[in-house]
């Protein structure tokens, strides 16, 4: 201990060093922080990575005109400080640059510099995509980098799988990918000849989805749809897609005269007008799994509160035309700036009204048209039912009850407490005269009354007008029997309380109406004449509900 007494104060007078109080030892040294550069530090900063590949390694690959272009154009409009004012722009165009492991590795420094929620991440790929089979069989979709083999795709080429993973993995909740190819065998896209061959013989139902997993990513933009082609113009100069998108960074996309042009607008912007260049041939797509104040700004600022939005990018109602105040404003996806104020809003397709409504909008507001909807048709239903109730077991039929006919009233609240699950409340009820058979040929009859009463928390499998249910239940059981026989004075009383399932269908045959089917399967505990048992008890029941 004498030994370390002189170390620890001389450590210690080391650590106070000269007081800046004169006086003071061990006195607090003022801190000048530049709160310019303070601030700066926290604010959420707008980043790019652009790719742009036009030639590969591999002849069988054919060149592209103008991908190159194209993430150097985007990279202009964003750097513009007019326009896009990015902090940070990334464009990889240059062979070395557009290998597979050169785009992983610029992917994953870009997630170490993006690392905060709030920074707005925009990746961007121009480049021929195929298709090919990997190591499993499954057919996938890829980029092809510039170092990527004809003959061994899955091993050299960028799968949509791991961009989409590395995509993911940005901390930013303000991303967006956009892939300006496709993986059609047409325009900027290339199959294998025996792959070719092969799909020539699939039917349309091989292009109605992307095959790998979706993405969890905020947004993910593409020049065209599953299926299509993606095409070059050399009268643009451009992919046909990126040119309408650089243009409506200039301001023409901004539909709500908000001052800025995000994300959606953008997008938009460019799908009507790919659309119509190409007389409809190729129709750009999005995938939007985070809607909701489309916090992603590609260009200008948000200098006044813009007008009301009505928008969806929810592939179920893809095709169907928006109408507010009877004129038609877009088909969807997508979305349209209406008037401050009482507005009339209609789905249709063709002469079918999926929705009409009434809504009151106000200046900066943006309405999904899913909440609308789901606010135009009831989630909620009473339903009067009639069925049966047994007992599980044969002893607990003969020794309890026998299969007997019941009532039940049910109420289910669709969406509650989260969304495709759902709450459902039910009681049942049962009376009437029954015998047990004690032995052959000997009968004690008795009245019965039974009272149940459940609540349950199924999941939602919904198609159009079906819709299927099932979940765990938990309910409560009355029984009461008495005897008219000298031999059974009184009567019996079972109370208990059951966990179980419960499953069901809804069928809705009108605006209001529908036809419901539900059946539940309930373990509980009894004693009978003094001995303890485990029986389970069913029900079954079917009737009409109303939605309301």
């Amino acid at each position: 201990m004498r030994r370390l007494l002189p170390i620890l104060l001389a450590a210690l007078t080391a650590c106070a060093g000269p007081s800046s109080l004169g006086t003071e030892k061990g006195g607090l040294v003022p801190l000048r922080l530049d709160e310019e550069a303070l601030s700066s530090a926290y604010t959420p900063r707008r980043m790019a990575l652009l790719v742009g590949i036009s030639e590969f390694d591999d002849p069988h690959w054919r060149g592209l005109r103008y991908p190159a272009k194209d993430a150097t154009d985007l990279a202009a409009a964003m750097l513009d400080p007019a326009r896009g004012r990015f902090d940070q722009v990334r464009v990889l165009t240059r062979p070395e640059e557009t290998t597979r492991a050169a785009i992983l590795a610029a992917l994953r420094e870009l997630r170490k510099q993006a690392h905060r929620p709030d920074d707005v991440v925009v990746v961007y790929f121009s480049a021929h995509g195929t298709l090919a089979r990997d190591a499993t069989g499954e057919l996938r979709r890829f980029l092809v980098t510039r170092d990527a083999s004809y003959r061994a795709i899955a091993q050299t080429a960028l799968s949509m799988d791991m961009l989409k993973a590395e995509f993911d993995a940005l901390s930013s909740r303000r991303r967006l990918l956009v892939l300006a190819s496709c993986h059609s065998g047409n325009g900027k896209s290339l199959l294998p000849k025996e792959l070719e061959k092969e799909l020539s013989g699939v039917k349309s139902g091989f292009y109605a989805r992307p095959l790998e997993e979706s993405s969890r990513a905020s947004m993910v933009f593409a020049a065209c749809d599953w299926g299509e082609t993606a095409r070059e113009d050399e009268g643009l100069r451009n992919d046909i897609y990126t040119h309408f998108l650089v243009e409506g960074l200039g301001g023409g996309a901004d539909r709500n005269t908000d001052g800025a042009v995000t994300a959606t607008e953008a997008h938009d912007y460019a799908r009507r007008r790919t659309f119509a260049f190409t007389e409809g041939r190729q129709r750009p797509s999005a995938e939007i799994l985070e809607v909701g104040a489309d916090p992603v700004v590609l260009s200008g600022t948000i200098a006044r509160t813009g007008r009301p939005e009505l928008f969806s990018y929810n592939p179920r109602l893809d095709g169907f035309t928006l109408k507010v105040d009877g004129e038609a404003r877009t088909e969807l996806p997508g979305g349209a700036a209406v008037v401050p104020g009482k507005r009339t809003v209609e789905l249709t397709k063709g002469d079918a009204v999926l929705m009409r409504r009434d809504v009151e909008v106000s200046a900066g507001e943006r309405l999904p048209l899913e909440q609308l909807l789901s606010e135009a048709f009831p989630r909620r239903s009473l339903s009067l039912l009639g069925g049966m109730f047994t007992f599980a077991d044969a002893r607990s039929r003969a020794e309890l009850l026998p299969l007997a006919p019941e009532v039940a009233v049910s109420l289910r609240l669709e969406d509650r407490p989260l969304r495709d699950f759902g709450l459902l409340f039910d009681v049942g009820f049962s009376t009437g005269r029954r015998a047990l058979q004690l032995q052959p040929g000997d009968e004690v009859p008795f009245r019965y009354t039974t009272f149940s009463a459940g609540v349950a928390l199924p999941y939602l499998w919904r198609w159009e007008r079906l819709t299927l249910f099932a979940g765990p239940r938990v309910a409560a059981l009355y029984l009461g029997r008495s005897f008219d026989v000298e031999t059974f004075p009184g009567g019996q009383r079972f109370f208990t309380v059951s966990p179980g399932v419960v499953g069901g269908m809804v069928v809705r045959v009108g605006e209001r109406l529908e036809l419901m089917t539900q059946a539940q399967l309930m373990l509980t505990y009894v004693v009978v004449d003094g001995e303890g048992q485990a029986v389970g008890f069913t029900g079954g029941w079917a009737g009409v509900g109303y939605r309301f």
